[in-house]
């Protein structure tokens, strides 16, 4: 089947569980289609490097590549060029309403399941604190337009929606998700997230610290990956922290790969712990933050939302949020 035949079922599929669902489109689901012509900012593709050596940068960060141009694999066998981008992979949602598809013209979906709403809750003038759902699809852009013909460097598939943390009951339960990550009582002192300031002022300035694993940032903590946000500062800030969660958890839980360094040249990886210098974002929804900020429009994970984030929430309309995520590949391209 063809990418955009395969686009073209995923969105009969959604339609066909809205109306067998009672799904509805209303005040308390909001969202919109993503147009993958003026909502994505299409720099964040670059850097474009052959090895080591930039062709085509447009100012956007990137972390190390290979050294060599000239790569070999082995199965199947092939010499070829190494080559390095940032793909458009993924698409999340960010909603305080169950099953609120945002990503997907805001259908509400009812199944039928009672699971906890979204909230914030403020305890002083001060101090707040949030929930909210994610949902995570893939999303291989460039694969489904067709940008590129016979390029095996690129992940294959459509628009496709893998996981809902309604249905997980770890999402909910932040010593549940201790399963998860056991090793978040080791994060949980004072030296631990004072080091979060570091990778804070790193990411605003470039990349974050892969070492500080535990930091989101200026974001707050990765961990517990639960969508409970312990410091809610505005609604932009929260959705970007619970997007790096999720994003860590998909990668805990084997759900997703990484295709980034020499590792990554013959294929995919697993790497239980994820490296958020491989990752960048790019706000699709309530605005689509195609509007270059210093030369960019996509944020590595846990560059500070003072900036970019101004503006990107609003009540009633502006309060869910959909990310289109970016994803670094390092590929050996070459002739089977």
């Amino acid at each position: 089947m063809r990418p955009c035949k395969r686009l073209v079922a995923v969105l009969l599929l959604v339609a066909g569980l809205a109306l067998q669902g009672s799904a509805t489109a209303g005040p308390t689901c909001q969202g919109r289609f993503m147009n993958p012509i003026t909502d994505i900012c299409w720099s964040c593709v670059f850097p474009l490097t052959i090895g080591s050596a930039s062709l085509l940068s447009d100012g956007q960060n990137d972390i190390d590549n290979p050294s060599t141009p000239i790569c070999y694999c082995n199965n199947p066998p092939r010499v070829g060029v190494t080559i390095g981008f940032w793909e458009p992979v993924r698409l999340v949602d960010v909603t305080r309403t169950p099953f609120c598809m945002v990503a997907l013209g805001g259908i509400a979906i009812d199944p039928g399941i009672e699971v906890p709403r979204g909230a914030q809750v403020g305890h002083d003038s001060q101090t707040r604190n949030s929930f909210y759902h994610v949902h995570w699809y893939t999303n291989p852009i460039l694969y489904w337009l067709e940008v590129l013909l016979d390029f095996p460097c690129l992940e294959q598939g459509a628009l496709d929606l893998v996981y809902l943390t309604e249905v997980d009951p770890l999402w909910a339960d932040d010593e549940l998700t201790a399963i998860l990550n056991p090793e978040a009582v080791l994060f949980a002192n004072a030296p631990a997230k004072a080091a979060c300031a570091a990778d804070c002022v790193a990411s605003t300035a470039g990349l974050g610290i892969a070492s500080l694993f535990w930091c989101a940032g200026c974001q707050g903590s990765i961990y517990p990956m639960s969508g409970h946000v312990a410091a809610h500062i505005g609604g932009v800030q929260a959705s970007a922290l619970l997007t790096q969660r999720m994003t860590a958890k998909m990668h805990r839980q084997l759900a997703t790969y990484d295709g980034a360094g020499a590792a990554g040249l013959c294929g995919y990886y697993m790497q239980p712990i994820m490296d958020k210098t491989h990752y960048k974002l790019q706000m699709v929804y309530p605005v689509p933050n195609t509007q270059k900020d210093a030369g960019q429009c996509c944020q590595p994970y846990g560059r500070t939302t003072m900036i970019w984030g101004a503006g990107k929430s609003f009540p009633v309309t502006g309060e869910d949020f959909s990310y289109q995520i970016f994803r670094k590949r390092n590929c050996c391209a070459g002739a089977y």
